[in-house]
């Protein structure tokens, strides 16, 4: 496996975004996605509330897991494959060149001997790896210099003046997850991790991807407060309107669902906002029927003709009169919840330490963070809280250039 694959592979979590629980989380979701927004409102209003967190989502790669295999107490690092049927961990430098080649296989060794220097006792700790020595550069962006690293689409720049532990580090990582358990298997995981978990290690660069606690201190104006509260109210007065019958088979009915949310990324792809939530509506029912009639041309045999047209014309019997309007409902509450959300990713944005770019074959481009993970430490439940359309626009462009291609340049 190499590095592209790899950072492919690590990206793929279970997390939703917080807009899409309207159509994956049947009723229940759909409530938390409200709450969720409401909190992380009143913890930038200045409120505090103990057992919600939000942390940042780092675009590190490749992931990489540490810590003490609980079956010998050896110290590891791993890939993925951690959680597999049959665990695969790397307790040497020796096993890492035995799995891994180029530069995955570089990173790796170099976590192997830095991490393990960390004093982890026990547990695993899963984190994103920013940088090694070679992909530290120097680059001046917009007059400002700065020692930057690439490691998959975000540029990271740091003013030269504030890099020196950066620049003395063979290591960087960004911790986000603790799994603990008696076996990789059964371990379970908690979100969140504190960097006063490890020993300060000069060679290694480190950060929690926690946000910065900012209890009690308001940094939304009452103006910006009462814009999301706005969109917030707007969302739960529809939700209110939605029949729960609709929303609990949205989320259970694994056909339409997978519809609905198909399309949907067809739009974030094409950068096509959904304004009018009726139209989205047809034009979904008329996707589906165009795609069930593709297949149904593809097939050979008429038993298989028929089974695919009994197929097509149930789904499409789904979207009665009632059921429609309940959607179209969905649609307009995911709006709000959008609305409300792009104003709050603007100001976490805006607090961010760390300057970030994208680079483009043009130069450099001002871009926020890949997003922001709310945390409610109640249910140990996550959602991730990402500007869609950017995000979707900087991982498929081919004018960005992403920190594999750069290096490999």
């Amino acid at each position: 496996m190499n590095l592209k694959q790899h950072i492919q592979e690590a990206k793929n979590t279970h997390m939703v975004h917080i807009e899409d629980m309207v159509i994956d989380g049947g009723v229940d979701g759909a409530r938390a996605a409200i709450f969720a927004l409401r909190d992380l409102r009143d913890m930038l209003a200045g409120h505090d509330n103990a057992s919600k967190q939000v942390t940042v989502k780092w675009d590190g790669a490749p992931a990489v897991f540490a810590g003490i295999d609980p079956s010998d107490g050896k110290f590891f690092v791993a890939k993925k494959g951690i959680f597999n049927k049959n665990p695969k961990v790397y307790k040497s430098v020796k096993d890492v060149k035995a799995d891994t080649s180029g530069d995955l296989a570089a990173k790796l060794t170099v976590a192997f001997q830095e991490l393990s220097k960390l004093g982890i006792k026990k547990g695993v700790y899963q984190g994103d790896i920013m940088f090694t020595k070679k992909d530290l550069k120097n680059q001046t962006i917009d007059g400002q210099k700065y020692v930057t690293f690439h490691p998959n689409t975000i540029v990271y720049a740091v003013p030269v003046g504030a890099a020196k532990e950066i620049k003395a580090a063979k290591i960087g990582v960004v911790w986000h997850t603790y799994y603990q358990g008696s076996t990789f298997e059964s371990m379970n995981a908690s979100f969140g991790v504190s960097v006063a978990a490890f020993k300060k290690v000069r060679t290694v660069w480190q950060k929690s991807a926690n946000f910065p606690d900012i209890s009690g201190l308001a940094t939304l104006t009452k103006k910006e407060t009462d814009e999301i509260t706005t969109h917030i109210s707007n969302a739960g007065k529809l939700f209110q309107k939605i029949a729960s019958s609709t929303l609990n088979d949205v989320a259970t009915n694994t056909d339409i669902n997978l519809f609905i949310n198909t399309f949907r990324n067809t739009k974030v792809r094409a950068q096509s906002e959904i304004s009018n939530t009726s139209a989205h509506a047809e034009e979904l029912i008329n996707w589906i029927h165009d795609r069930f009639d593709t297949e149904i041309e593809r097939l050979k045999s008429d038993a298989g003709k028929a089974k695919k047209e009994a197929a097509k014309i149930a789904a499409l019997e789904w979207f009665n009169d009632d059921n429609k309007k309940n959607l179209i409902t969905m649609f307009d509450m995911q709006n709000e919840l959008v609305a409300a959300k792009k104003k709050l990713l603007t100001h976490l944005d805006s607090m961010d330490s760390i300057n970030t770019f994208i680079k483009t074959k043009d130069g450099f481009r001002v871009t926020g963070a890949e997003g922001y993970v709310a945390i409610d430490h109640l249910t140990n439940g996550a959602v991730k809280i990402v500007d869609r359309m950017e995000f979707s626009y900087n991982n498929f462009s081919k004018n960005i250039i992403k920190g594999w291609e750069a290096q490999s340049k």
